[in-house]
């Protein structure tokens, strides 16, 4: 069985150790995928449990030199808060003593150098920085070593060993060079510089990425540790843990909703701003969905537990920004092999330059090769590439969760800035999906019957019904007999021995009752309008006509406003009729749609679309468009919340507000030009300080770079990568668009061509995929069959078959899929 989990790691120091356990989890016998993130020294892993396990992946990290943390229960993430304060506290223990002895030694070496006492005080104070606030560099260099491996404590390591070595032995001996014409000089400030310049730049790095996982932080500290339970001798506060599904919770103003459910008595205002990213706080009252994390304003109410523990929605928040904010960009591949092999290149280069300084510089070539094999080695800085993707996902995951809009994964994050095309669902994306009465008229004299058609339409199970219960709610019900429902008609039943009957024209004509005139006319115009349109009457006559429609989001026509400005096309694409679908589209704006679509054909019309050559998000609600998600180059759910599509999506938009949706194109845009403005600095940082440093420019200018100034520089690197993330949290995504008002435009409306329906093409949800080998290779078995292609998606697990022949039955796909990819279970 495959398993995923997210493991912290321990004594990582720079992206080239990040690249060896990368290497090492990935080589481990069952190891499906692992992905090790260096800006939250985490590992993600998918495994089969039954060829590997948490001890097996934790003996090979151990055994590369680091260490994997195994136990991922609720406590880990304040057990690694807990580690990395530790581990901060003494990086800021060894900053501060190594600065303050290395500046006295700088001052000495610089004014007096002379003085033979002051350079045995300079060495025994060198020594303390060098041996022991900077110790953890050789501990971890010698453990990369014993491993045959090598990281950024083994440049360090050498650089400065070197430098501390040769002036020993330049202070104990200097007749050996003064015998040879050569002044014996003294390297114990930079050796000491050094190690300080890198303490405090990994003091300051350590600082800024806590500060990039600020968004995360501030979610799990929702989560309440107490709730409050009604039980039979009153009310008892219990911790979260005991809280069980059925429990009857109470909630008081100010508190702190603790798990999710369902309010059964009271109603109250709830802040949820949380978790949408919605400032207005949300009406609840019974039947109403309260979640975990939200805060109640001044009512008071009770609820029944429905989620808690890991179900609720604000875990599944928490897992999934987690997930994503672990996970790596495509550009990263390029950048991981880099660090994978840095740390050796450089090691090279520096040798080299030693040797050509002794070669080309004979009196001088030893003295100014060794300063620039110490600077070469030093200057060289694999962490800020390592560093450079990671920190910027985080902050732009982590801005996104805190707006509501939740991003599975750094590919759906680098996506969203390419899309060119929006395919809208009607209902409940740019409509509210909650049918409300807009219009009504009675014939004359018959408005007191409302309390008869309020009785018939609260046992009503048609989705109509209920917007017709909430229009006359404060009627009183009376008794109704013989109730029944007409399939494809409506209803009717017996009130005082008279039938009545609620639903279309055909029920009442089928039934002997004619609409009067003005009634008729009145339908006929809301029926132009795109309104349903039903009708209320007894065996005689017409009592009512009621119009009733699905209205549009408020933000809806100025979320497509601002798409359009930003250059992207946006479609519609509805089940409902022409007058309705092209209505909808006048409304908001949309200048391309297409009406009476079943929902299989919405996958066919995206493929056109991207055969086109067009980049195309897809937006629905996550659970009945799961084929066009699948298809498209971006999906986007607009779930308020539900978990099904949060499981199905590439985005979920929790508020299901379309604003959000230029806001995640536009975060995107932002996000990763900052990637790549981190990448361009640390790539030029190396490829212009590396050569400096070598000795470059020495034959131009005689300007050879000082060692301490290079440390300098190495740590700036790091920190810089980090601040220019960290830039992320304050940059608006709600972007103005110098246009027209919405209501002043002017669009052209069209309904798209026909979609194609030339090849057969069906739907199968995949069971057992966990990551994306075991996608490719579903993927692989399946377009190996003659006659079929197939695209296969993990998130959502649904592989799209094209059949170009005669559709192949379930069983004759699964057996393909089974002898040529594995255990993997296909269902319709």
């Amino acid at each position: 069985m495959k398993t995923k989990k997210t493991y912290q790691i321990t004594g990582m120091s720079c992206a080239s150790c990040a690249a060896r356990i990368d290497k090492v989890l990935n080589a481990q016998p069952g190891v499906c995928e692992a992905t090790i993130n260096y800006a939250t020294a985490s590992a993600q892993v998918v495994y089969d449990s039954d060829e590997c396990s948490d001890q097996s992946l934790k003996t090979a990290v151990q055994n590369a030199g680091y260490d994997l943390l195994t136990d991922t229960g609720n406590d880990t993430n304040e057990e690694a808060e807990q580690a990395h304060a530790k581990r901060y506290q003494s990086l800021k223990t060894q900053t501060i003593g190594a600065v303050a002895l290395a500046v006295p030694v700088m001052v000495i070496s610089m004014w007096f150098s002379e003085l033979t006492l002051m350079k045995y005080i300079v060495w025994i104070l060198s020594t303390i920085v060098v041996l022991g606030f900077g110790r953890s560099f050789y501990v971890h260099a010698w453990k990369q070593l014993k491993h045959g491996s090598s990281n950024m404590d083994t440049l360090v390591a050498i650089s400065t060993g070197i430098a501390y070595l040769f002036s020993v032995f330049n202070l104990l001996f200097p007749d050996f060079w003064l015998s040879r014409g050569v002044s014996p000089h003294l390297y114990f400030e930079a050796a000491s510089m050094i190690i300080a310049f890198i303490l405090l730049g990994r003091l300051l790095e350590e600082r800024a990425k806590q500060n990039t996982s600020t968004a995360i932080k501030k979610l799990i500290g929702l989560q309440p540790k107490t709730v409050t339970i009604i039980t039979e001798s009153g009310e008892r506060t219990v911790p979260i843990e005991k809280a069980r599904i059925g429990d009857i919770i109470a909630v008081k103003p100010g508190e702190r909703i603790a798990v999710d459910g369902t309010v059964t008595i009271g109603e109250s205002y709830v802040d949820e701003s949380m978790l949408s990213g919605e400032p207005v706080a949300v009406h609840k009252q019974t039947g109403e969905k309260v979640y975990a994390g939200t805060i109640n304003q001044k009512g008071a109410f009770r609820f029944r537990t429905d989620k808690t523990g890991s179900d609720t929605m604000l875990a599944q928040i928490i897992r999934m920004v987690q997930d994503a904010q672990g996970s790596k960009a495509p550009v990263q591949k390029l950048v991981d092999k880099i660090a994978g092999i840095f740390v050796p290149v450089i090691i090279g280069i520096a040798v080299l330059s030693f040797i050509i300084w002794i070669l080309f510089a004979p009196t001088e070539g030893f003295t100014h090769g060794l300063l620039a094999m110490v600077t070469v080695l030093i200057i060289a800085c694999p962490c800020a590439l390592g560093l450079a993707t990671p920190t910027a996902l985080i902050v732009g995951i982590g801005k996104g969760a805190e707006q509501g809009i939740l991003i599975k994964d750094a590919t759906s994050l680098e996506v969203a800035r390419k899309i060119d095309a929006v395919v809208l669902d009607k209902t409940g994306t740019i409509t509210e999906s909650h049918p409300i009465v807009v219009n009504s008229l009675w014939s004359k004299g018959t408005e007191e019957t409302g309390n008869i058609l309020y009785s018939l339409e609260r046992l009503s199970e048609h989705p109509l019904a209920e917007a017709v219960v909430n229009e006359w709610k404060n009627e009183t019900a009376v008794p109704v007999t013989g109730f029944e429902n007409i399939p494809g008609k409506g209803i009717k039943g017996t009130v005082d021995n008279e039938t009545y009957y609620v639903g279309n024209s055909d029920l009442l004509i089928a039934n002997g009752v004619y609409p009067d005139e003005e009634l008729q006319q009145q339908a006929d115009i809301w029926h132009k309008e795109a309104k349903t349109v039903i009708w209320f009457g007894h065996s005689t006559k017409a009592i009512a006509v009621i119009a009733i429609t699905d209205q549009m989001k408020s933000t809806s026509k100025e979320a497509i406003r601002r798409l359009r400005k930003m250059g992207i096309t946006v479609y519609m694409l509805t089940g409902d009729n022409e007058d309705t679908a092209r209505e909808i589209a006048q409304k908001a704006a949309i200048g391309h749609y297409k009406s009476s679509v079943l929902p299989q054909d919405k996958a066919l019309f995206i493929k056109q679309l991207q055969q086109e050559g067009k980049k195309v998000t897809m937006v629905g609600d996550g659970i009945n468009d799961s084929a066009a998600l699948a298809q498209a180059d971006l999906s986007i759910a607009m779930g308020k919340g539900s978990d099904i599509a949060m499981d199905t999506a590439m985005i979920t938009i929790l508020s299901s507000d379309l604003m959000k949706i230029p806001e995640t194109i536009r975060l995107s845009q932002l996000t990763v030009r900052t990637i790549h403005q981190n990448l361009f600095w640390a790539f030029i940082y190396n490829l212009i300080g590396v050569p400096i440093a070598a000795g470059i420019l020495y034959p131009l200018n005689g300007f050879l770079l000082n060692p301490m100034i290079g440390g300098a520089a190495m740590a700036f690197s790091s920190v810089s990568v980090v601040a220019n993330s960290l830039r992320l949290k304050g940059k608006k995504i709600q972007r103005k668009t110098e246009v027209p008002p919405a209501e002043k435009e002017v669009v052209p409306i069209n309904e798209v061509e026909p979609i194609n329906k030339e090849n057969m093409k069906k739907n199968f949800k995949v069971e057992g995929m966990m990551c994306n080998n075991c996608r490719t290779h579903v993927e692989k078995a399946l377009n190996s069959i003659d006659g079929v292609k197939a695209v296969v998606t993990l998130n959502p697990p649904v592989a799209t078959v094209e059949f170009e022949k005669d559709e192949m039955p379930l069983e004759e796909l699964q057996q393909v899929v089974s002898d040529k990819a594995g255990d993997y279970q296909l269902h319709e």
